[in-house]
């Protein structure tokens, strides 16, 4: 797979946050060049075999893509706001900043016949609520949430603009990912990490109501990796959306006890966990199970997740405890 990706243009959007950063991470000592696309600019050095460059632009405006995307051969699109609550309460704030830089980065791309292949991070729920587990590609998709609503639009937009040829491009879908890296801007967002920071700084931890909804949690290595592979793929993934996910489901319930039992394991110190009523209002979205069917993605890519939750609970807490060790 490293081979693929020598001597190739990669532009990141979004690139101080948490999947975008782990990408980084993962292609930083190939001999590539990375260009890192921000809203501030503010980036952390990267020490890296790879020519990096950083960009500070407003990725709704059409001059940011323009100075971009010049010699680029592959589009990382993870820049978004990842909050259904910060979308409901402000919709066209969310459609500016979910659908019209996808728009914008494809009109540049058309007008001035730049063909990279883009790859755009989706998220399972723009489906809705599937009433039959697994989930795979088939599904209607029937969004419940405006957030959903959106990042349906900018997937349709690019599927649009791939079978036009202007682009080559494909989208994953992601279930619950956590793992290593920067915490998420949205506290609806990264529970499983959240969890674990609170666990081993000794704070009681909350399940709302039973925590019996089915959730499937994919370790972030494994999506990092199918970002790659799905690049490395085009030919085969071009103009499709694929669901990603680790094939299995846990309850919100045992993955929290899961959390707890390993931080006690590793530290010795005793995690209590506590069933509260949920907070009103929430979204429906969060009342649904969901467990992905990956065979799709699998039969196009070869790809395969490579870690169990126990396995991803256990390497993320090695994580976290390491940094605050170094800090």
């Amino acid at each position: 797979m490293i081979s693929f990706f020598q001597q190739k243009r990669i532009l990141v959007t979004g690139a101080s946050g948490y999947l975008a950063t782990n990408l980084i991470n993962a292609v930083k000592d190939i001999d590539c060049t990375i260009i890192r696309l921000s809203r501030a600019g503010q980036l952390l050095p990267l020490e890296a075999k790879a020519e990096t460059k950083d960009i500070a632009g407003d990725i709704c405006l059409r001059q940011t893509w323009v100075e971009a995307l010049e010699g680029v051969d592959i589009v990382y699109h993870f820049a978004a706001q990842t909050s259904v609550y910060i979308a409901e309460d402000d919709a066209l704030a969310d459609l500016n900043a979910n659908v019209v830089p996808m728009l914008t980065l494809l009109e540049v791309c058309r007008e001035k016949e730049y063909k990279p292949a883009i790859l755009f991070s989706g998220t399972v729920t723009q489906a809705g609520v599937p009433q039959d587990l697994p989930v795979n590609e088939s599904c209607v998709d029937n969004p419940i949430t405006i957030y959903d609503t959106h990042k349906l639009i900018a997937e349709n937009y690019l599927k649009y603009y791939c079978q036009n040829k202007f682009v080559s491009g494909a989208v994953l879908r992601l279930a619950n990912v956590y793992g290593p890296g920067p915490k998420s801007s949205s506290s609806d967002r990264g529970v499983i990490n959240m969890m674990m920071r609170k666990a081993i700084a000794g704070e009681e931890l909350t399940v709302y109501g039973k925590g019996d909804c089915l959730r499937d949690y994919v370790y972030i290595d494994d999506v990092v990796s199918a970002f790659l592979k799905a690049a490395e793929c085009i030919e085969k993934t071009n103009g499709n959306h694929y669901i990603i996910g680790s094939g299995e489901g846990n309850t919100v319930a045992d993955a929290i006890d899961l959390i707890a039992d390993t931080v006690t394991s590793r530290t010795g110190r005793a995690v209590s966990v506590k069933h509260i009523e949920p907070p009103k209002p929430q979204s429906p979205i969060e009342d649904r199970n969901f467990v992905a069917d990956i065979t799709k993605f699998s039969q196009s890519t070869g790809w395969q997740p490579g870690h169990s939750l126990a396995e991803g609970i256990d390497k993320t807490l090695k994580s976290i405890l390491k940094t605050y060790q170094n800090s």
